[in-house]
């Protein structure tokens, strides 16, 4: 890693695109369609780990392209901390709109996330149990609530899970280490940012349960680039790193993870500025799921593209 200018993320990145381009398999029956109308398909391999050991700093985010990582912030605040599911909160507090095509008619996205932390407690349930067993082996948030699903709901999650342990390191130092579970992952366009959503999650739960954080770990189930993003994954591969060392800054006077504010978290160490110089932002075309394929026939749309 010392030969290599950018952070690790980089470095999975890279990896993880080149099998996605090697190994891919199409989707043959795609659950979403590109704005004008077109099926959106994906190459997509399964399974897969990314970890990373933050006390030897070793970072998520990527310098390949820039990363807008406070909206994802605030999406994660929104979902853990105000337990919501209202589109208008997300909105006015946050400035974040990409959930808006989830509507499900009530400006709600309904029973899931935030709304299905709220119904079971799962960050309180979190919290108590890590203070009151910290070596416990059961410290778990599943949002895969199946129960939750009989409501009228937008999009399940993809990030759904995670699982939390204390470590009691051999230099004396008692660390939090978490694992994030993702069925699912729109690679190019949220791989990094939903890795740095919960990088951030693990150090608001350390912060608040006295611990430091130590290890991170992503398991990605499976793992896709839409066909359109293909020329797109490429160009990134042989783009050249930003030499970099970000860290996560928390406001030191706050410790109770219901009191931090998007203002008291800052990713420090990234020269954002001097990777869109380098590395200019891209343009992702994205399916929308949920819309109606009936009737859709691959073989029409392959012959279109011949």
């Amino acid at each position: 890693m010392a030969q290599f200018a950018g952070t690790k993320g980089d470095i999975y990145t890279k990896e993880i695109i080149k099998r996605i381009l090697d190994e891919g398999c199409l989707d043959k029956w795609p659950s979403s369609k590109y704005a004008d109308g077109a099926p959106a398909h994906t190459i997509s391999v399964n399974h897969g780990i990314a970890t990373y050991d933050l006390t030897k700093g070793e970072f998520p985010l990527i310098t390949l392209r820039p990363i807008a990582v406070k909206f994802a912030i605030g999406e994660l605040l929104w979902i853990y901390q105000d337990q919501s599911n209202n589109l208008d909160l997300l909105k006015e507090k946050y400035g974040v709109t990409w959930w808006d095509e989830w509507d499900i008619g009530d400006r709600t996205i309904g029973a899931v996330y935030g709304e299905t932390i709220r119904r079971h407690n799962l960050v309180g349930e979190l919290i108590d149990g890590i203070t009151k067993n910290p070596d416990g082996r059961r410290h778990i948030i599943n949002m895969w609530q199946v129960d939750d699903y009989k409501d009228k709901h937008g999009l399940k999650p993809c990030a759904y899970q995670t699982i939390w342990n204390v470590r009691r390191g051999k230099d004396g130092i008692d660390y939090l280490d978490m694992a994030l579970f993702q069925r699912s992952s729109d690679f190019l366009s949220a791989g990094c940012i939903n890795q740095m959503q919960y990088l951030v999650f693990l150090h608001l739960i350390a912060r608040h349960c006295g611990y430091t954080p130590g290890r991170f770990t992503w398991f990605y189930n499976n793992i896709q680039i839409y066909n359109r993003h293909i020329n797109l994954a490429k160009e990134l591969v042989a783009r050249d790193p930003v030499e970099c060392h970000p860290s996560i800054w928390l406001n030191p006077r706050k410790n109770n993870f219901y009191d931090f504010t998007i203002d008291d978290i800052k990713i420090l160490g990234y020269p954002k500025k001097e990777i869109a110089k380098k590395n200019p932002q891209m343009s992702f075309d994205l399916g929308h799921e949920n819309i109606d394929t009936e009737g859709f026939d691959l073989r029409d749309f392959l012959d279109k593209e011949k």
